[in-house]
């Protein structure tokens, strides 16, 4: 078996590859945007700038299985003066001018990791696998579209194609709230957040991996859509405190009214980082549960501890 895996440098494809090369249970290709020799000689590497032009034909002899791990991430001050139009012209056209290409060239199963904001943002129920997309951002509405077309290639050519949504992905290296969370409770400076109650599914890089695995091989996952989690929601106290435990300090949580400290973020600009920290957001995995017996690998305690050593 032959997997092309793109993004292979990033947070998530560099350790999906070093399982894949320890298994050793398929021939690795693999795509990143420049040269690099961070591969070994036995895996088969490809600069490739992805497009809606790209010609993915050196890439794709012989592959039966791809993950798609390529993607323009969410960034959280966008500066494009269209972001929508750049999101869509790599994780929507580039994506599928790879899946059309991918189709002819008899490629069987296309995994495709998409994100939760497809469901949407935050929710006072958790987010199941069926439930009516509605992104928000224009991040979210590039991989819906994307969806939308994967779906459609399958059905006009018969290549299997299987859905990741995951949530915030965690694990060594994570930037974004991640990493600010991290550095403050190293810091161990005083966190106004003792107070909240707020439910958050995160996902640890170690578990969305195990779940790509499976759905590279399970006869089940064709056609399907799962969402990713670790099994365990927390709240931003609990998340703290769990940082603070693998780096092996005490955190400093102190109370302060949720509604003043939303307001405080709101009066900075800082809303968007406030309700990505404070805000709840569940996702329900039964479905990958249910159909693929999958269960995470690591609890959220020990990817926590993983993530920051």
């Amino acid at each position: 078996m032959r997997c092309l895996v793109t993004g292979a440098a990033g947070f998530v494809g560099g350790p999906l590859v070093k399982r894949l090369q320890a298994e050793k249970n398929c021939d690795l290709v693999v795509t990143t945007r420049s040269q690099t020799s961070a591969f070994p000689p036995d895996v088969r590497h490809f600069p490739i700038e992805i497009t809606d032009r790209t010609d993915w034909t050196p890439a794709l002899q012989g592959v039966d299985i791809i993950v798609h791990l390529a993607a323009r991430v969410h960034i959280m001050n966008d500066r494009a003066a269209d972001p929508l139009a750049e999101f869509r012209r790599t994780n929507t056209a580039a994506t599928l001018n790879l899946a059309e290409q991918a189709a002819r060239a008899g490629v069987k199963r296309f995994v495709f990791i998409s994100t939760i904001k497809v469901n949407g943002e935050e929710n006072d129920r958790p987010f199941r696998h069926d439930d009516t997309p509605r992104p928000i951002d224009p991040y979210g509405i590039s991989k819906l579209e994307c969806e939308i077309g994967l779906r459609d290639i399958a059905a006009r050519t018969g290549m299997e194609t299987v859905i990741i949504r995951p949530p915030l992905v965690y694990g060594p290296g994570a930037r974004g709230n991640f990493a600010l969370l991290v550095s403050l409770v190293s810091k161990r400076l005083p966190l106004p957040f003792s107070s909240l109650k707020n439910r958050r599914t995160l996902v640890a890089v170690q578990n969305l991996i195990d779940l790509i695995i499976t759905c590279m091989a399970h006869p089940a996952a064709a056609g399907e859509t799962f969402l990713a989690g670790d099994g365990k929601d927390l709240s931003t106290p609990e998340l703290i405190e769990g940082i603070a435990a693998g780096l092996g300090v005490k955190p400093v949580l102190l109370p302060f009214p949720p509604a003043v400290l939303h307001m405080a973020a709101k009066a900075v600009g800082k809303e968007a980082v406030y309700q990505r920290l404070c805000g709840s957001l569940q996702v329900d995995i039964s479905h990958a549960r249910d159909v693929l017996g999958w269960s995470p690998v690591v609890t959220p305690r020990e990817g926590l501890k993983l993530a920051v050593k």
